[in-house]
């Protein structure tokens, strides 16, 4: 189910704030951005209602028991402190145990979690987290990285800084060897 947010009471919102910056809705150039952003937010938060767990529930028996990597998953999110963008990539690997599931279902899984108000090391967790629990395999890997306009805009604002977060669960966690083969192939 996607989350139905209330358009109106942000296009009034919008409209407080640029009268508080001391813009004139009414301007030709601002009329309808009110509800262009209340659109837009629409589409950002639209995981908010959504269970990502529902993309690894069709999986396959596989004797499969090497690894599975998808690199370079685009994604956007907004940043929960600022509501200011931050993209990237997520690196998504896991080690089946009998099972595995179809390499679209893993960026859908990254795509639900980022679109909500979110902060990158949840985001990691979260992917990696609902992988582990819902086809419970021997291990998984995320690492993230990510450019956050919350930093490269305003603030300290050094554009090109790029963040980097990893979650690593099971034998990708508690085997160094493994550990060190999957980072190896996640950074390459």
């Amino acid at each position: 189910m996607v989350q139905q947010v209330d358009v109106e009471r942000i296009i009034k919102a919008v409209r407080e704030i640029l009268i508080a910056i001391g813009e004139d809705p009414e301007r030709e150039g601002l009329q309808k951005t009110p509800l262009r952003v209340a659109l837009m937010y629409q589409e950002l938060f639209e995981g908010l209602d959504l269970d990502p767990a529902r993309h690894l529930e069709t999986n396959f028996t596989e004797t499969y028991d090497e690894i599975v990597i998808l690199r370079d998953i685009p994604f956007n999110s907004m940043c929960e402190h600022h509501l200011m963008p931050f993209e990237g990539k997520a690196h998504v690997a896991y080690l089946p145990a009998g099972r595995v599931v179809g390499i679209s279902k893993l960026a859908r899984v990254v795509d639900e979690y980022a679109h909500r108000p979110q902060v990158q090391e949840r985001l990691t967790s979260q992917v990696a987290d609902v992988i582990m629990k819902t086809i419970e395999p021997k291990g998984v890997a995320v690492v993230i990285q990510a450019t956050h306009t919350c930093m490269t805009c305003r603030g300290i604002k050094k554009p090109g800084s790029l963040m980097m977060t990893s979650a690593v669960r099971g034998r990708f966690r508690s085997d160094a060897r493994t550990r060190g083969e999957i980072m190896a192939l996640l950074h390459q």
